[in-house]
């Protein structure tokens, strides 16, 4: 008498980073279409669902839009701009997928629910990362069956062109799933941070975030236009940070005492009110005040337009400290 063999229990391990080859984006509006126009350019197929009616419109023309950058930095073998199917259901979205991106509304209870349904539905093994831009995965993935599996995958807007990613697990994420999505960011080109810890809003946003409260502030009290605010960055410090950073920017402004002189010397000053870290009331009148400043800071330029030009000027700053970056290396 034959006995019938039992099915075979499916590999709950992810597949080798190489061997990846569809990749299901979950929520596809800016950072989640910015996703798939990247995972697009890197020659993979990529399978979207999001519950708006007008989705797949909206991201094709946002692909539409930025393929001539990524071409211009260069595309993979192979690769489609074309190679995306929009579905109406979760669970067809995911089928086939062998890496999940999460980029849903930031808002907590969605989050929830949404990475516990990707986590019902997605194959045994697929590691699924969030895009989230604050929340930490030990209080998203408290809903999820499998929140060893669950990793966030923070990326800067457009995640197509700027190459950041930071990663990090929760509480109960498996430490292989944190390296193995750390590999695969790496494996397609992106400069990735791997915390140690979860801190909220990571690191950029928190950097960026310090800057911003500031900002406001300095626009409500009338101590700068959003126009100086701006120009004051892109003409100041921001000429140095890209290829150094504010930590080592500072280090240097020791002269050849370096950092040690640095802290020693100006270090009285962090005791100086120059900055306010609490962010101030938005109040009708500073909203108002911070839109008009942006309006007449674009002068009469379309989002579009000034889309295309931050683009150019993205592609051009990272080819110039590449260039830099390999002088040195030879």
């Amino acid at each position: 008498m034959t006995t019938a063999s039992a099915a075979p229990t499916p590999d709950p391990r992810p597949p080798e980073v190489a061997e990846v080859t569809t990749i299901a984006c979950v929520g596809i509006g800016t950072i989640g279409g910015g996703w798939a126009a990247y995972f697009l350019s890197r020659g993979y197929r990529v399978r979207a669902w999001d519950p708006s009616p007008e989705a797949g419109d909206r991201v094709r023309a946002l692909i539409d839009a930025a393929w001539p950058a990524l071409t211009q930095l260069g595309l993979a073998e192979g690769a489609d701009q074309h190679a995306i199917s929009v579905h109406t259901g979760l669970a067809e979205a995911l089928d086939g997928a062998q890496f999940v991106q999460e980029s849903g509304p930031e808002v907590l209870e969605m989050k929830q629910q949404l990475l516990a349904d990707i986590d019902a539905h997605a194959a045994p093994g697929v590691i699924i990362a969030s895009s989230t831009s604050g929340y930490s995965m030990t209080e998203m993935a408290v809903d999820a069956a499998s929140p060893e599996r669950l990793v966030v995958g923070h990326p800067f807007n457009p995640p197509y062109l700027i190459p950041l990613v930071e990663v990090v697990g929760g509480e109960q994420t498996s430490p292989a799933a944190v390296d193995w999505v750390s590999a695969w960011y790496e494996h397609l080109g992106k400069s990735v941070i791997t915390m140690d810890h979860e801190v909220p809003g990571f690191i950029a946003n928190r950097l960026q975030e310090a800057l911003w409260r500031e900002a406001l502030h300095m626009v409500d009290n009338g101590e700068a236009t959003v126009e100086q605010i701006d120009r004051s960055i892109t003409d100041g410090p921001g000429l140095r940070w890209p290829l150094q950073g504010p930590m080592l920017t500072f280090h240097l402004a020791g002269g050849p005492g370096g950092m040690a002189h640095m802290l020693d010397h100006f270090g009285p000053s962090l005791k100086s009110p120059w900055t306010r870290l609490e962010a101030p009331e938005l109040t009708d009148e500073l909203r108002g005040a911070v839109v008009a400043g942006c309006d007449d800071e674009a002068d009469g330029r379309t989002v579009p337009q000034l889309v295309a030009q931050r683009d150019q000027a993205i592609i051009a700053v990272r080819q110039a400290i590449e260039q830099l970056r390999r002088g040195t290396a030879a």
